[in-house]
């Protein structure tokens, strides 16, 4: 069994900082932490979020927000920090800025999310670009909208927040879903400047053919 794959699990450690220079290593915060878990023979998709603000081994016997040790050590640290506390094995990693994110899901046409009234103020609280949402129930967002639903904080919880990143990045997997399978290899040449990983574009291509 390959380094990152537990018992017929693939797990990926995904990054999302808050850079506004497009960086995306060390020096800035991690403000989502999820690990993706790929069944290798169903190719399900479970995700397990890690609250930013819990308070673990930073991967180098210092203590504090999990989300400082990406901006301590970039990557590395981080995927340390996740597998000296929660004795995993983790090799692999994606990571991307909110900018990059929306720009992302942009190009996948949007993601279809149940928003209250409530959170519908909060994402236009949070918008950085683009039109407000002026909706709400079920509506598509697009990728600026969408980024800002999965920073609400202020409404209730950090654990409802991470619900929230998680329910972004379900509509996202289902969106690929729907591609033409041909059309993966183009996708994975467009997306590859957009994040920094691990994977090669063959690695991400196989996974998503898988």
């Amino acid at each position: 069994m390959s380094s990152g794959h537990m018992g017929g699990y693939r797990n990926v450690a995904l990054f999302g900082v808050d850079s506004r220079d497009n960086s995306l290593g060390k020096g800035t915060r991690s403000d989502t932490i999820i690990i993706a878990s790929i069944n290798e023979t169903t190719k399900e998709v479970k995700l397990v979020s890690v609250y930013r603000d819990t308070y673990l081994n930073l991967g180098n016997d210092s203590y504090g927000k999990a989300n400082a040790a990406y901006a301590q050590g970039g990557p590395l640290q981080a995927i340390n920090m996740l597998n000296m506390n929660l004795d995993l094995n983790i090799t692999d990693y994606v990571t991307v800025n909110f900018d990059s994110l929306a720009d992302i899901i942009d190009e996948m046409g949007g993601v279809t999310i149940d928003v209250t009234d409530e959170e519908r103020f909060q994402i236009n609280a949070y918008l950085r670009r683009g039109e407000s949402l002026k909706e709400i129930g079920m509506v598509k967002l697009n990728g600026p909208q969408a980024v800002s639903y999965s920073r609400i904080r202020k409404i209730d919880s950090d654990s409802m927040r991470a619900s929230r990143q998680r329910e972004v990045l379900a509509a996202l997997f289902d969106k690929a879903l729907e591609i033409n399978p041909l059309s993966y290899p183009s996708y994975v040449r467009k997306f590859s400047p957009m994040v920094e990983t691990s994977l090669s574009n063959d690695e991400m291509l196989k996974i998503a053919t898988a």
